[in-house]
């Protein structure tokens, strides 16, 4: 097997088929070079793999009924983003494993471009293509690793307050193009082309992550085990960007914060990972009496109500790192 295309999706059906489709057009137009001498092309075999996290929608019937091909993991409980993903991968015969989001969707050449590049450039053991929003505007995928200051900015009040600083800059690599092939530290886990030397190397996902980070994480061992991680613009993605995390908004501030919180605690220690969790802690108090002073003056006040309700259950939870969905910190 060349390729192993590895979705994990929950409750997001109609994106799934787009993807499944938009990845059918490039499966099918996937050539290899035989032999140099003649440039004999062969097509690649592939596989497609499916996890589906108990989803409610009916997904797994339309897979079952639309895509006999491909092959389905129905779980029968949301296991996370990660632990899926640990699924397909055990799962995965090809030489690369390609890490795909559900609501993603495949330019014609994408996948042509990326096995190309692999195959061109063995020391490469992550490759990352350029996304897309729906609408045709670029969406940063392509990062340097975090410090601690990071951390305090990224999607925290600190970014509203001051959105261009060098911090960040530095941070989402702004200080370059994006539309040129450059080594970079991680790449964000909506479309990842991975080298199976690299999964058998430092293994799967780190399951601590529910969802976010993971990829980060995984970046970083690899990066530390000798492989160059790979942003290829000239590979093209749609990304309707949090199709699934949207439905959940307090579970996804938790998911995202506590990931964070444990990656540092992973590898910069605990000390540092405490600072950080009692900052963002701080910081979702400070807006529970924010959005509370504005629904007081009567300033939207089902949107204020909602958003304390959300901020209030990520004051209660913690914001403890998880393992298979529990909190165990």
């Amino acid at each position: 097997m060349d390729i192993s295309i590895l979705i994990v999706s929950w409750n997001v059906r109609e994106l799934l088929r787009r993807c499944l489709v938009s990845v059918a057009s490039s499966q099918y137009s996937v050539f290899s070079v035989q032999n140099s001498l003649n440039t004999e092309h062969c097509p690649l075999n592939t596989e497609i793999i499916v996890v589906d996290n108990a989803s409610s929608d009916g997904t797994v019937e339309m897979l079952r009924a639309e895509f006999p091909h491909v092959r389905v993991i129905a779980n029968t409980d949301n296991v996370g983003f990660t632990r899926a993903n640990n699924q397909a991968l055990a799962l995965a015969q090809g030489r690369y494993l390609f890490l795909l989001n559900p609501d993603t969707e495949l330019h014609p050449n994408a996948l042509q471009t990326l096995y190309d590049y692999a195959e061109a450039h063995p020391d490469v053991g992550i490759i990352g293509p350029r996304l897309f929003y729906g609408d045709g505007t670029p969406q940063s995928s392509r990062r340097r690793f975090p410090t601690l200051a990071t951390a305090f900015l990224e999607s925290t009040k600190l970014q509203q307050w001051f959105p261009r600083n060098r911090v960040l800059t530095r941070y989402y690599i702004l200080d370059t193009r994006d539309d040129e092939t450059q080594e970079v530290d991680w790449v964000t886990g909506a479309a990842m082309f991975v080298r199976r030397a690299v999964y058998e190397q430092i293994g799967g996902l780190d399951e601590g992550f529910f969802m976010y980070s993971e990829e980060l994480d995984w970046c970083y061992r690899a990066k530390r085990a000798g492989w160059r991680i790979v942003y290829l613009p000239t590979a093209q993605v749609i990304h309707h960007e949090g199709k699934s995390s949207e439905q959940v908004l307090a579970a996804r501030d938790i998911h995202f914060h506590s990931s964070k919180v444990r990656f540092f605690r992973k590898h910069h220690g605990t000390f540092v990972a405490e600072i950080l969790r009692a900052f963002l802690l701080a910081m979702f108090a400070y807006q529970i009496v924010e959005e509370s002073l504005k629904w007081l003056l009567g300033h939207k006040r089902a949107l204020r109500a909602a958003r304390v309700k959300a901020y209030w259950q990520v004051l209660q939870s913690g914001l403890k790192e998880y393992h298979n969905g529990r909190s165990f910190r």
